[in-house]
């Protein structure tokens, strides 16, 4: 019994040095066959760029004095309209309505027009949860239309964040319709 285990460990320790031997095979292989593949790029000879002669300077003609221009009056700047529409979100959020995105577009582009102008933007909230609650909300809804107008490239300084929560409704909230007018940010000059 003695002579059986020694026979079986030395039948394990042949495997296992054929075993390491067809593996350390097979890895040879694959290396030699890895490097053959690999072919040497050459190098290509970059071409000798050609002379390019410099035409000759134009001869410049004596022409008589031009007329004397009239003074034409500056031209009227445009003055900026910031009237612009409530600014719509989401039930509960302070993600935009897709319908605010033309307003809010319009205001980037009469903002610009006087790039000093400081503005308040005033956040609300309909009557729907608590004041501590709508009051946050009505903050993020400033902030993210502030957010958007300083990834428009408008000057985050010159906007000042206002939370009102559900105050000053515009509109009834017992109807649906009432509080969708209420989830609003409104763009007022500071004065």
């Amino acid at each position: 019994m003695f002579g059986q285990q020694t026979h079986n460990k030395h039948k394990l320790i042949l495997k296992m040095n054929m075993t390491k031997n067809l593996f350390l095979t097979m890895l040879l292989t694959l290396f030699t066959l890895t490097m053959y593949s690999c072919k040497t790029k050459k190098l290509a000879a970059k071409p000798v760029p050609v002379p390019v002669e410099k035409p000759a300077p134009p001869v410049e003609e004596k022409k008589p004095a031009p007329a004397p221009e009239k003074e034409e009056a500056p031209a009227l700047v445009e003055k900026p309209n910031f009237n612009l529409d409530n600014i719509q979100f989401e039930f509960n959020s302070f993600v935009l309505k897709t319908s605010s995105f033309p307003i809010l577009d319009k205001a980037v582009t009469e903002m610009k027009k006087s790039p000093d102008t400081k503005f308040i933007l005033n956040g609300y909230s309909s009557a729907e949860g608590t004041p501590e609650h709508n009051m946050q909300l009505s903050v993020d809804r400033a902030n993210a239309v502030k957010s958007y107008f300083i990834n428009a490239g408008l000057n985050g300084n010159n906007f000042t964040v206002v939370g009102h929560g559900d105050k000053n409704p515009i509109s009834s909230n017992n109807s649906e319709e009432g509080r969708i007018l209420n989830r609003r940010t409104e763009i007022k000059v500071q004065k």
